[in-house]
Order: structure tokens, then sequence, then C-alpha cells
């Protein structure tokens, strides 16, 4: 090649990459301009696509949590679990969490919300519509958030029309972050060891987790209307006035004599945690090393001149580069082995734990047949409440064998001593009452269970599919035609997928 020519080749590739450099350039001014625009949302907008219009990295990375569409039967897993909640909503239907996306849709579907025909009609209080949606905050700055918690969850069927969203946890504003349901602030300054007035940015990366990742039960509250009558709200608390961990909201639930339901086998007076990772997640190494949520589960992501938090939330194992090792040294395999083995740890002791409680339910529904007093029975049934109130809380945190591994297994082990208590003091009863040898019946999967407790499958997937036909339709009529600006079509779930459907 004679000199002139790679004199030609030199200035081309030059000019290639001025252009390319010209280009990225102009892209990242691009980028700041949009940054930079002051966006215009209105206080409270649900429509995460509003959001999505000054944010749309951050809106299309959400928008993607509808990948997380699996359906995970947890009862087939553990027919157990149908014999622990017998009585209560969770033995007809219970599947792991999906992707943000599916929050609204799924409380909808699920058999636990029923089959309300009008807004009066239908066994769920309005408060389960609480962590579901940002259309939450906004009812509740509009009616006062007693009268939101007062009346049935088919109340606002046609007003709560948005998953989880941008609104849930930011200011419209200035983008901070923003905690927007009060009974966590309530709950943060009771607990006392860190009021909410002190939080720090770094705080508010969990808090605004904590809104809805959290242990709480309904708490029935009287109130008086605007036009002096008697209501009578369900409010959504969070039992944390002794504390975070398990012994000290167990203390709390006692103290007050409260149960969610009395069990349909045992008659002891139960509890059910809902899901407690921020306090789970604060007693283990990553909480008291200062992580937030948001550090694991919404990593930095970089675009051209663009850094952005992906709000594709969900398992940091899925990102495992650009989240676990960020701090930890193992390859991405190593890492995944540990992660496992940690699983299978903390599968083992919760199988163990709900084959126990299982058995002393049966035993218990025994002796009651059998003649025995409440006075032989009672510390019996607190066994069982507390074994069953432990396991659940350690398994109920979903992510809690690695949020904290060692704080979840202890629980479980002392789930499992307080449900062979229970079997114990059962025998002693049954032995008294001429059945030392009782065995309970057997079942092999969740439909033998759901038989033997009573449970009418066909009957109740049919009443549920006629509500998401009817009232369920009705509701997205109304929210589409209510000129309030409330109605997003792009996150309406069209065809959606339920554990009872693939059994019919």
């Amino acid at each position: 090649m004679n000199k002139s020519m790679i004199v030609i080749v030199v200035s081309v590739v030059a000019t290639v990459l001025m252009l390319l450099l010209l280009g990225s350039i102009q892209g990242n001014k691009a980028d700041q301009a949009m940054i930079n625009v002051v966006p215009n949302i209105k206080k409270l907008e649900p429509r995460s696509a509003e959001w999505g219009k000054y944010y749309p990295r951050q809106y299309d990375s959400y928008i993607a949590t509808k990948e997380s569409d699996k359906i995970d039967d947890v009862l087939k897993k553990d027919p157990n679990l149908v014999v622990l909640w017998a009585g209560y909503a969770f033995s007809k239907d219970y599947n792991a969490p999906r992707g943000h996306f599916y929050m609204l849709e799924d409380n909808i579907n699920t058999l636990r919300t029923a089959d309300p025909v009008d807004d009066k009609t239908g066994p769920m209080p309005t408060a389960c519509w609480t962590c579901k949606s940002p259309d939450v905050p906004r009812l509740m700055a509009e009616k006062g958030e007693l009268e939101f918690f007062t009346g049935k969850w088919s109340r606002l069927g046609a007003e709560i029309v948005n998953p989880v969203g941008c609104a849930d946890c930011h200011d419209n504003e200035t983008m901070r972050l923003s905690v927007k349901r009060d009974f966590l602030a309530r709950a943060l300054d009771a607990e006392g060891s860190a009021p909410f007035a002190k939080a720090t940015h770094q705080d508010m990366r969990t808090l605004v987790c904590a809104q809805c990742h959290v242990e709480y039960y309904f708490k029935k509250t009287d109130w008086q209307d605007a036009d002096g009558k008697d209501q009578t709200a369900m409010v959504v608390t969070l039992p944390w006035n002794n504390g975070l961990s398990v012994e000290a909201i167990e203390q709390y639930y006692d103290e007050r004599k409260f149960s969610d339901w009395t069990h349909q086998l045992s008659k002891a007076p139960m509890l059910k945690a809902q899901h407690p990772g921020y306090e789970t997640f604060k007693t283990g190494m990553h909480g008291q090393n200062n992580l937030g949520c948001a550090d694991c589960h919404m990593p930095y992501v970089r675009e051209g001149g663009v850094k952005y938090s992906d709000h594709k939330i969900g398992s940091p194992l899925d990102n495992i580069r650009n989240t676990c090792l960020n701090c930890h040294g193992e390859s991405e395999e190593e890492f995944k082995q540990i992660v496992k083995r940690k699983l299978e740890r903390k599968d083992e002791l919760a199988f163990a734990a709900t084959d126990a409680i299982a058995k002393a339910h049966f035993e218990a529904a025994k002796a009651w047949e059998l003649g025995a007093s409440e006075d032989e029975m009672t510390p019996a049934l607190m066994d069982i409440r507390h074994a069953q109130w432990r396991w659940d809380f350690a398994v109920a945190s979903h992510g809690g064998f690695f949020h904290a591994p060692e704080e979840t297994l202890r629980i479980l082990a002392t789930a499992i001593d307080k449900g062979y208590a229970a079997r114990l003091k059962l025998r002693d009863i049954l032995a008294k009452y001429g059945a030392p040898g009782f065995e309970g019946p057997a079942f092999s999967n969740k439909a033998e269970a759901q038989e033997l407790i009573g449970l009418q499958m066909d009957k109740l997937v049919d009443e549920k599919i006629t509500f998401l036909n009817t009232l369920r339709k009705e509701w997205i009529q109304k929210a589409s035609h209510s000129g309030k600006d409330i109605y997003d079509p792009k996150t309406e779930v069209k065809t959606f997928k339920t554990s009872y459907n693939a059994e019919k």
C-alpha cells in the first residue's frame, strides 16, 4: 500500500470516529435536554405512562416486569398448607408473587377475593387493595384514610385500575422518593429506633418498598363520617410497637388477643403472616450494613451519557453481574450454587414445620371430637398458633432465606420446636380420651387436601369466573369512561393466568 492510500485510509477512519463522537455528543445533549425538562405530572397521577413521558427508560424497564408472568402454585408444592389454612381463604388459592405489572390483576383474579356481585358483597374489606395500586394513595387523599378503609373490597373496583407504579414511590414535582401510606410512618415512630422524620435518602430506598413488603393486620377502627353516621374502618396497621422481630410481633398480637381466624379443624386462634420482607431484611447482613432494597433489586444502568435505576424489579439473581457481584467475589455459577444451598436448607426446615403443624391440627380436631375441654386444649392450641405464625413469618417474607438466612433458619427451627410441643401435649390428651395411636388422614396433593377440609373447588372456580366475566368487566368499563383520567389501557392485562384456570 502506497503512502497516499495510507493517508486516505487514516483520514476515513478518523472521519468516522469524529462522526461517531459527534453523534455521541449530540445524543448525550439530547438525553441531557430530556432530563432537564421540568415534568408536568399531576399530584398522585396513578397512570405510570404519564410519568414515562418524561422518564422513558425507567418506564420501559418498569413495563418489563410483565415478563415475570409465571404462575407458581405454592399449594401444589406443599399440600400441607391447605390444612394449615383450613377455614381461611389462602387454602383456596395461593401463588408466588409475580412482577409489579401483575400486582393488581393477581389480586382481582385470586380465589381469595371471591366473587362479589356488587359494591357491597364479598368477604374482603377495602384494605385488601392497599398495596396493589397507586390509585390507593390517590383515593386516600381524595376521601380520607378512614373512609378509604371502610366498606368492602368490591366497593372501589372501578376506581383502582392501575398496578403498582411511579406514584407509589415518587413525588410528582421533585421525583424524590416519597412514602404515600401514612401507616408506615406511624409504625416506625411507634417502634422508635428509626423515626420516620429522620429517614435519609438511603433509608428511603428501602422504605418506599416497606410500604407494602411488611407484616400488617386490619385494625378495627370506629369513626364518624361527615354526616355524623357511625362507621367502622379496617385500617392497615403494622404491629411494630414491641419491635420488628418475630417474637416481638407475636407478643404484640398475643397482648391484644388478636387472631386473623379460628382454625377450622383445631379451633386454634390463628395468625396469618403477610409478607414481612422489611422486618426480615433488617436483621440480615445486608440490612445491618445499610444497603437498601434498591441497591440489589434496582441496579443502575448506563446508556450513553445517562445513568438510571433499572425499574424491572425482580430477583437480583436474574442480573447477578450488575447486582450481587458488585460486592461478592464469586463467579456467577459459584454464587448461584451458594444461593441454591441456602434455599434448599430453608425448604427442608419449612417442610418439616408444615408437616408437624398439619398433624397437630388434625390431632387437635380429634381431641375436641373426643370431648377434651377448653382448659385442656388451650396450651396446645397456643403452641399451634405460635408454631404456624413463626413458620409463616419465615416463608412469607419470600427472599428471607437470602436477606437473613441465619434468622430465617432460626425462626423455622422454633416453629418446628413449637409444632412438636403442641403434638406432645395433644398426645397426652388423646391418650386420656382413649386414642393414643391416632393418626390424621393421609393426602398426597392439593386437591385431596382441599377435599379433605370440605372446599368445593369447582363451585368456587365457577363463581370466580362468573365475577370476572361480569362485575370485573363493568369495573373496566366504568373506569375507562369515568372522565377522571385514571384508566391506562397499557397496564390492563388482557389475558391473565391463574392456577385454577390451568386445572379447569
